[in-house]
């Protein structure tokens, strides 16, 4: 009989610290086997991201991680040729906008986005080739001063910055096939 295990983060801590794993890193869900794209991060609690926003980005890192990994999941998967393999990993995430609570109480929670505030992801990739072997590997600070500037296609996505910002980056590494 197979048993289904809801995943949170507080259960990965938890098997974290079991496993004698330190605490403070928590890893993305594994992706199924013989997935040709497979994406995680850090910990998200280390994150600019979540530092900046004083505790409001926390609760929520690990949705907006979520979302940030099947995106490049899917259009990575949509660009590396038959065989390859690409690992990569979130070290470091920076939303556009940010918080500004001196404007008082009833802004608090509002994300103000500014040119002065952009987006910014740090990462480390690995491809591979279908013999395991490594064609290319690296780290990557990805950042778009001008993201107010471009046009965009959607304005309900609330990650479409940083979406686009992964966008350009798969673009210029990897090339579509």
């Amino acid at each position: 009989m197979n048993r289904i295990v809801p995943f949170t983060l507080a259960s990965v801590l938890a098997a974290g610290l079991a496993a004698g794993a330190p605490a403070a890193r928590a890893a993305a869900p594994q992706p199924a086997d013989g997935a040709r794209v497979h994406v995680d991060w850090t910990d998200p609690a280390a994150f600019t991201e979540v530092r900046d926003s004083h505790g409001r980005g926390m609760l929520r890192a690990t949705d907006w991680l979520g979302r940030l990994q099947k995106h490049v999941v899917m259009r990575a998967d949509a660009m590396l040729p038959p065989g390859q393999r690409l690992d990569v990993t979130f070290t470091d995430v920076k939303l556009a906008g940010a918080f500004e609570p001196w404007r008082g109480p009833a802004m608090d929670d509002v994300r103000i986005v500014k040119d002065i505030y952009p987006p910014r992801i740090t990462l480390r990739f690995t491809l591979r080739g279908a013999d395991g072997s490594i064609i290319e590997e690296g780290e990557r600070t990805l950042r778009d001063a001008a993201f107010l500037s471009r046009g965009i296609a959607s304005t309900s996505d609330t990650l479409r910055y940083e979406k686009r910002l992964l966008d350009d980056w798969l673009r210029r590494e990897f090339k579509a096939a």
